[in-house]
C-alpha cells in the first residue's frame, strides 16, 4: 500500500500509454490525457519510461509537476514502484508514457526495461495508442497481437490516432470489436497538436513558442474525443502498489549552493538529482547559461545537465561574463559535474563557438548518432565515484569530443569524457537515485569547498545584429569599401532598358517574359524560375513555404536569410565553419534532421568559393537546400554554380544588385526544384516584381549581359590580387582564398574605427555570427583607390 498525499492510506489510480512502436503518438495522445484530466480536476502524476528528457519535459507543462522517469536499467527494477509513488504523492491519478514499441526493450534481455516490463512491475493496466493513418482492418490484428503476446500485460483499452475520415474510422472500430478491447476515443489526423522533432527527439518544452496554447488545444481536442471518465475507471482498476515511497531525504535550506544549468540550453536533468543534492545538505539555485552573468551568488559546486548546447552555441559563447566566471571558478578548485551537454560546454569550443574552456578539447557535430544503455566503471577514484565502482547510464548524443586526458569512465573499456580531483565531465547521463553514492560523494565535496567569489565586471559580447547591412557604414564623406556594389558605371544597354521600362508604368507588371528570359539564361524550364524583388524577397519565401523542424543556416554567411527564418517564427540551428579551417565547407556539423538548410556560394563575408560536389552531398531527401549565389557572377566562368543543374530538392537563388549597380531596383530570382518553387510562388505577392526590375533582369539575362559580366569578373580578380598582395604586404591575415568582389580581413580590434576616422568605411564583422569584432570585409575596388586605402592603413 503507498501512502499518498493527506497521509492517508491508498490505492494509486494510474495506468500506461503504449503503441505497437516509435511514431504512433504516444506522447501526443500522454500529454493530453494529462492536460486534459488536470482541466477536469484532478491532480496528475506525469512519468516516462526509458531516460528520455524530453516527454517529461512536456509532461511537467501538461500536469503542473516535475515529469519523472521510471528506467529499470538507470535504477534497478526494485525502485520502479518506490519511485512512481514517490512522484505521485497528492496526485490522484499517475500517467505513465512507455517508450518505443510496448515489448521493445534492451536488446538480448527477453524485454528488460521495456514498457510491457514497467508495466508489469507497477501492476498498471495498458492504454495502447495506435496510428491508424495507413490500415484499416488490419488495426484489430495488430491489437489482438499485442493484446495477447504477453497475458501478464493487461491492455485495457485503445485510442485510434490519425483516422482520415469517420467512416475510416469506423472500420477500425468494427473490426476492433472482435478483439474484446475497447476503444476509448478516436483522433484525427492534426498536424497542428503534432511535438516538432529534434535530432536527438522532440524539441524541449522551454524551446517551444506557444507549447501551452498548443497544449490547451490538445487538452480539449482529447477530451472532446476521448472517454475520459473510462480513462480513470481503468485507472482505478489497477491494484493496490503494496510499496514504500522512494525518500531521498530531508531538503537543506541554507547548505553551499550547487549551481545547476537551466534555461533552453540545458533542460535535461533528472528532478531526483536536486532532491538528492538538497537531502546531502546542499542548497541548488538554477542559473541560465544564456541569460545569466555571472553564478548564483555563494556557489561552492556546479552541475551542468544536458541539453543542446550545439544549437545555442552563438548565443553561449556570446556570454562571455559567464563563460569567463565559470572558467575561474573551475580553475579554482569548484566541484563541478557535467553530463554530455555540460561536457561540451567545458570545452574549448563547439563547432568553432568559444565554450568555457575548463577542459581542454573541441568538440564537433557528427552525421553518427551514439545511442544505447551502458554500464560504466569508474577508472580510479574520482569526485563522483570511488575507483572500480559500477554505475548504469546512457549515451545520446551526435557529437564527439577530442581525446581529453585522464577518463571519467570506461564504457566497456572505452574512455569517456575527463575527470580530475574536482571535475567529472562525460558523455554519459546518470539516474542519481539508482547510484546515491553518486550524490553523496559530490555534496561532500561541495561541503568542503570555498565559495566562488563574484567576478569582476567585464562586458558582454552583443548577440549579431542580423539586420545591420554594410550600407549603414557607408555614410557621406567616407570612401565606400563597406558595401559590395559595383562602382563601374552601368551600361548603355541596361540604361535604355530601365529608361525604356518607365513607358509601361500605367500597366500591371506581367513576370512571365522575365521569367522565360532567365529560364534561357540558365538553360531551365520557366517552370523552375520565379523571379523576385531581389534576394531578399527570396528569403522571405522560403522562411513563409513551410513550418521548417530545423533550419540550418551554415555561418559566417550573409544574415538574411537567418533574419527572415527568425521572424517567421523558426528557431534557427546555426553551424559556424571555422577560421582556422579557411572557413571551407564542412558538412558533418550538418544535422541529419536539417530540413532546409541555408549556404552561401561565394559566400559572404568569407568570400570562399565551396565545391559543387560539396554542396550536392549537402542534398537529400526531405530536406531543402538553399544556395545564395547572389555574387556567383563575379567569379570567372562561374564556376561551382549549380543554376543550371536541376537536382531535387536544391533551390539556387541569384542577385542582380551588385555586379550591375542596381539596388535600387530590386532584381532577383530563384532557380531550382519546380515544386518548391511553386510553394514559394503561393506566398509571394501578386505584382512583387516591379515592370523596371524584370526589365533589368530581361536585360542582364541577355547573350551580350552575359560576356560582359564575365569581363567584368576577370578585372574583379585582378583588383582583388591587388588588395589581397597589398594588405599581406602590410602583415593583415586574409580569409580566403576570395572568389568574390571582397574580401574578409583579421585586423586588430580598433582598425574599423581608425580607418573611419582616415575617410575609409568598411564593413563590420561583428555582426556575421561566427565572427567577432577583429574582423572586417572590404569590397574589391579600382587599383588607386586600393592604394588609398593601403596608404591610409593604421599600423
Amino acid at each position: 500500500m503507498v501512502t499518498l498525499g493527506g497521509g492517508s492510506a491508498a490505492t494509486l489510480p494510474r495506468l500506461v500509454i503504449a503503441a505497437p512502436a516509435s511514431g504512433h503518438g504516444k506522447t501526443t495522445v500522454a500529454t493530453g490525457l494529462m492536460a486534459a484530466l488536470r482541466t477536469a480536476g484532478h491532480t496528475v502524476s506525469g512519468h516516462k519510461v526509458g531516460p528520455d528528457y524530453i516527454d517529461p519535459g512536456y509532461h511537467a507543462l501538461a500536469t503542473g509537476r516535475p515529469g519523472r522517469n521510471l528506467d529499470a536499467h538507470l535504477v534497478g527494477t526494485d525502485l520502479l514502484a518506490p519511485l512512481l509513488a514517490h512522484g505521485a504523492r497528492g496526485a490522484d491519478v499517475a500517467i505513465v508514457e512507455g517508450v518505443m514499441g510496448l515489448y521493445d526493450g534492451m536488446l538480448g534481455t527477453d524485454g528488460f526495461a521495456s514498457t510491457a516490463h514497467t508495466a508489469t512491475v507497477l501492476g498498471a493496466p495498458v492504454i495502447l495508442v495506435v496510428d491508424v493513418s495507413h490500415a484499416s482492418r488490419s488495426i484489430a490484428a495488430v491489437v489482438h497481437g499485442m493484446a495477447t503476446f504477453d497475458r501478464g500485460v493487461r491492455i485495457a483499452g485503445v485510442i485510434l490516432n490519425k483516422a482520415g475520415s469517420v467512416r475510416h474510422s469506423d472500420e477500425v472500430v468494427e473490426a476492433l470489436a472482435a478483439t474484446g478491447v475497447p476503444v476509448l476515443g478516436v483522433l484525427q489526423r492534426d498536424d497542428g497538436i503534432s511535438a516538432p522533432s529534434r535530432h536527438l527527439g522532440l524539441v524541449p518544452a522551454q524551446e517551444r513558442a506557444g507549447a501551452a496554447a498548443q497544449l490547451d488545444r490538445l487538452a480539449a481536442q482529447i477530451a472532446a474525443r476521448v472517454d475520459l471518465a473510462e480513462v480513470m475507471r481503468i485507472a482505478r482498476s489497477a491494484p493496490a502498489l503494496v510499496t514504500e515511497p522512494w525518500e531521498p531525504g530531508e531538503s537543506a535550506e541554507d547548505g553551499p549552493v550547487v549551481a545547476i544549468a537551466g534555461g533552453r540550453a540545458f533542460t535535461f536533468r533528472y528532478a531526483e538529482t536536486e532532491e538528492l543534492l538538497r537531502a546531502a545538505g546542499c542548497r541548488t539555485v538554477v542559473f541560465d547559461p544564456l541569460r545569466d552573468e555571472r553564478l548564483p551568488d555563494g556557489t561552492a559546486g556546479i552541475y551542468l545537465g544536458g541539453g543542446f548546447p550545439e544549437v545555442h552555441a552563438a548565443d553561449l559563447a556570446a556570454n562571455t561574463p559567464l563563460r569567463e566566471h565559470l572558467r575561474a571558478a573551475i580553475a579554482a578548485g569548484t566541484p563541478t559535474v557535467a553530463e554530455c551537454a555540460g561536457l561540451l560546454y567545458l570545452c574549448r569550443d563547439v563547432d568553432g563557438a568559444p565554450m568555457v574552456g575548463a577542459v581542454d578539447a573541441s568538440a564537433r557535430m557528427t552525421p553518427r548518432l551514439t545511442l544505447g544503455y551502458r554500464t560504466a566503471v569508474a577508472p580510479r577514484d574520482t569526485l563522483l565515484a570511488p575507483a572500480g565502482a559500477r554505475v548504469t547510464g546512457h549515451e545520446f548524443h551526435r557529437t564527439t569530443v577530442d581525446s581529453t586526458g585522464e577518463p571519467a569512465w570506461l564504457l566497456g573499456g572505452r574512455p569517456d569524457g575527463f575527470a580530475s580531483a574536482t571535475v567529472h565531465a562525460s558523455y554519459l547521463h546518470t539516474h542519481w537515485a539508482g547510484h546515491p553514492v553518486l550524490a553523496r560523494r559530490f555534496a561532500e565535496a561541495v561541503r568542503a569547498a570555498t565559495p566562488v567569489p563574484p567576478p569582476p565586471r567585464t562586458t558582454r559580447t552583443a548577440a549579431p545584429d542580423l539586420q545591420h547591412h554594410g550600407d549603414r557604414e557607408a555614410t557621406p564623406g567616407l570612401v565606400d569599401l563597406a558595401v559590395n556594389v559595383a562602382r563601374r558605371p552601368r551600361p548603355d544597354w541596361l540604361e535604355a532598358a530601365l529608361t525604356g521600362s518607365l513607358a509601361e508604368l500605367d500597366r500591371y507588371p506581367d513576370p512571365r517574359p522575365c521569367r522565360a528570359a532567365l529560364a534561357a539564361r540558365h538553360g531551365r524550364d520557366p517552370h523552375e524560375v520565379l523571379p523576385t524583388a531581389g534576394g531578399a524577397e527570396a528569403f522571405t519565401l522560403v522562411a513563409r513555404a513551410r513550418r521548417w523542424a530545423r533550419p540550418v543556416v551554415i555561418h559566417p554567411q550573409f544574415t538574411e536569410p537567418e533574419a527572415a527564418l527568425r521572424v517567421a517564427g523558426h528557431e534557427v540551428t546555426r553551424v559556424l565553419l571555422r577560421a582556422e579551417d579557411g572557413f571551407v565547407l564542412d558538412a558533418a556539423p550538418v544535422p541529419d534532421d536539417a530540413d532546409l538548410v541555408v549556404v552561401g556560394n561565394p559566400t559572404n563575408p568569407t568570400g570562399v568559393l565551396h565545391p559543387a560536389a560539396a554542396l550536392r552531398a549537402l542534398a537529400r531527401p526531405g530536406r531543402v537546400l538553399v544556395v545564395d549565389e547572389a555574387f556567383m557572377d563575379a567569379v570567372p566562368g562561374e564556376t561551382e554554380s549549380l543554376a543550371g543543374e536541376s537536382i531535387p530538392g536544391v533551390v539556387v537563388i541569384r542577385s542582380l544588385t551588385k555586379t550591375w549597380a542596381i539596388p535600387g531596383i530590386r532584381a532577383g530570382y530563384v532557380l531550382g526544384d519546380e515544386s518548391i518553387v511553386a510553394e514559394l510562388a503561393a506566398h509571394q505577392p501578386p505584382w512583387s516584381v516591379s515592370t523596371p526590375a524584370a526589365a533589368a533582369m530581361i536585360a542582364c539575362a541577355s547573350a551580350a549581359a552575359t560576356v560582359e559580366a564575365e569581363r567584368a569578373a576577370v578585372q574583379i580578380a585582378a583588383d582583388r590580387a591587388v588588395l589581397v598582395d597589398g594588405l599581406t604586404a602590410l602583415g593583415v591575415a586574409v580569409a580566403g582564398p576570395s572568389a568574390a568582389p571582397f574580401v574578409l580581413a583579421h585586423v586588430p580590434a580598433g582598425t574599423r574605427e581608425r580607418l573611419r576616422g582616415r575617410g575609409f568605411a568598411v564593413r563590420r564583422g561583428d555582426t556575421f555570427p561566427g565572427l567577432g569584432a577583429d574582423w572586417v570585409r572590404i569590397a574589391v575596388r579600382d587599383p588607386q583607390t586600393t592604394a588609398a586605402l593601403l596608404e591610409a592603413w593604421p599600423t
